[in-house]
């Protein structure tokens, strides 16, 4: 078919990478020193590449070239997540599983305590939004200070869930763009918003049902709050 795809100039390209890194579905690999579009049925047309590139070394043409496959890229994407999940470049962000979320005793104990955490990574910015672990999950979204207010946790939130935390205002990011991958890549049974009673905490409850609603998938939501005092309000 006839459709718009990138060209890349091959004398202007230093071969720097940054155009690779912007293409998110992949087309681009460096070969030889030099950016290629190696993969045409990857390529979507929309240039995401164009104005990162410093030497203006890609322009669009139209051209015979395969239509492009939105499904080979979600597969290529999923894979290349869960394997950077499961390798991790950085030993504090390897997915691990530490139990089944709805099995008996969990990770470590200490008297009656039991810790009710199901895998790892929690943190919301360093889990990956392919990891296993959302497979079939009650998904708890909970504010990083919950665990520390409210003194049942893990046996009242976390147990039977899988945990992600975050705090909207330190870490500075849209969490919605992550949730709304991990709802509509996964079978989520139900979304519990554990927050706490401060303004700030608005932006997780916000990002978690802008989320739900993304994804079009009728899950069931609910939201519970806790005082600075360590009482659900």
């Amino acid at each position: 078919m006839i459709r718009k795809i990138i060209r890349i100039n091959e004398e202007l390209c230093t071969g720097c990478g940054i155009c690779a890194a912007a293409c998110h579905e992949g087309a681009i690999d460096i070969v030889d020193g030099k950016a290629k579009l190696v993969r045409e049925h990857f390529c979507d047309g929309l240039g995401d590449c164009l104005p990162e590139c410093p030497t203006e070394a890609i322009t669009f043409e139209e051209r015979e070239a395969p239509e492009y496959d939105a499904a080979a890229v979600l597969v290529s994407k999923t894979e290349k997540e869960r394997a950077a999940a499961a390798s991790g470049e950085c030993p504090g962000a390897r997915y691990r599983a530490i139990r089944e979320p709805d099995g008996g005793v969990g990770g470590g104990q200490m008297g009656a305590n039991v810790s009710r955490l199901a895998a790892w990574p929690v943190q919301l910015r360093l889990a990956s939004p392919y990891s296993p672990c959302f497979d079939g999950a009650h998904l708890l979204v909970a504010a990083d200070c919950a665990a520390y207010a409210y003194a049942s946790f893990h046996e009242d939130f976390m147990k039977g869930s899988v945990t992600v935390i975050g705090c909207p205002k330190l870490d500075g990011v849209d969490y919605r763009e992550k949730l709304s991958e991990i709802v509509r890549m996964h079978d989520i049974k139900s979304v519990t918003v554990a927050r706490m009673e401060v303004p700030c905490c608005g932006g997780i409850e916000r990002a978690a049902r802008a989320a739900c609603a993304a994804a079009a998938k009728r899950i069931p939501f609910r939201v519970v709050t806790i005082s600075t005092d360590g009482r659900l309000i």
